[in-house]
Order: structure tokens, then C-alpha cells, then sequence
């Protein structure tokens, strides 16, 4: 009789055993569960708009503007009222458009195009002022194309 080789058989590898307890649990999620996160994102959503749409009415009036300390805002006269807060002003047509991207209107003034004041705000729509004869007041700042830029805090209407 023939002797048949002998084949070993490799051992199974040991698992290893976690030395610690998983750091998350399982958590049940049950009806009650659900709807008590949907409630209460619910609140929280609601909340934030409502708090959104209260602040957004108390920082507006009725005219669009914000609300400052000493401002006036009339068809006549709009921006903060303290002249001496702005030292620069100019007096001239207003009409929409700047220059070269520098302004979004200007003040026309006699001595031709050379002459424009170039004006932005910040505080005053200065669109419902066009085509009438203002006065500004405001603070001049470096322009690239426009000879003259001002950020207008105040207008006045002349005529």
C-alpha cells in the first residue's frame, strides 16, 4: 500500500476582539422621535424668518432708506441733516450716469463735461432727485476717469 503524503492544514486566523465599546450607540427611532425633531425644526425655521421680518421692518422706512440718527428724508431734502459732518459741496443739475464706471450720476454745472461733479450714495437714492437743481454735500474721493467723485451724504433741492 501506498503511503499518501500528509497535507497540514494552515490554522484560521483569529479575529481579533474590540478592546473597547463602540463610542455610538443605537439610537431607537420611534414615531415620537420623528415628529419631535420635525416640530422643533419647524420652530427653529420659523423663528428665524419671523426675527428676519421683524428686523427688516424696524431698519426700513417708507421709503426705502435707512433710518439714522439726524437724517431727514422729504421731497425736498433727503440724507443727514448735520451739514458740518460733510465739507465738501457742489451745486448743479443732477442727472443719471457716471463715467468710466466711476459714479452712478452727476451734478451738470457750468464749463462743460470738465466741470461734472461725479456723485455716489450710500445713504440717499439720489434717482428720485434727477433733472432738478440740487445742492450737495459730501465727501470727495480719488477718482481714475472723474475729476471730481463724491460720496453725497446730503441733498437739497434749489428751485
Amino acid at each position: 500500500m501506498q503511503q499518501q503524503p500528509v497535507t497540514q492544514m494552515a490554522p484560521k486566523p483569529q479575529v481579533p476582539q474590540p478592546v473597547a465599546a463602540p463610542l455610538v450607540k443605537k439610537i431607537s427611532t420611534g414615531k415620537n422621535t420623528n415628529i419631535v425633531l420635525i416640530v422643533a425644526a419647524l420652530v427653529v425655521v420659523i423663528a428665524g424668518v419671523g426675527t428676519g421680518w421683524l428686523l427688516s421692518g424696524k431698519a426700513k422706512s417708507s421709503s426705502g432708506s435707512a433710518l439714522v440718527p439726524g437724517s431727514v428724508n422729504t421731497q425736498k431734502e433727503a440724507g443727514i441733516a448735520d451739514e458740518k459732518t460733510f465739507k465738501d459741496t457742489a451745486e448743479g443739475t443732477l442727472e443719471t450716469g457716471g463715467i468710466s464706471g466711476e459714479g452712478t450720476h452727476h451734478l451738470v454745472r457750468d464749463g462743460g463735461p470738465s466741470k461734472y461733479v461725479y456723485l455716489i450714495s450710500t445713504v440717499i437714492d439720489l434717482e428720485s432727485f434727477k433733472g432738478k437743481k440740487v445742492q450737495v454735500w459730501g465727501e470727495t474721493s480719488a477718482g481714475r476717469k472723474a475729476g471730481w467723485l463724491m460720496d453725497v451724504g446730503k441733498i437739497k433741492v434749489l428751485d
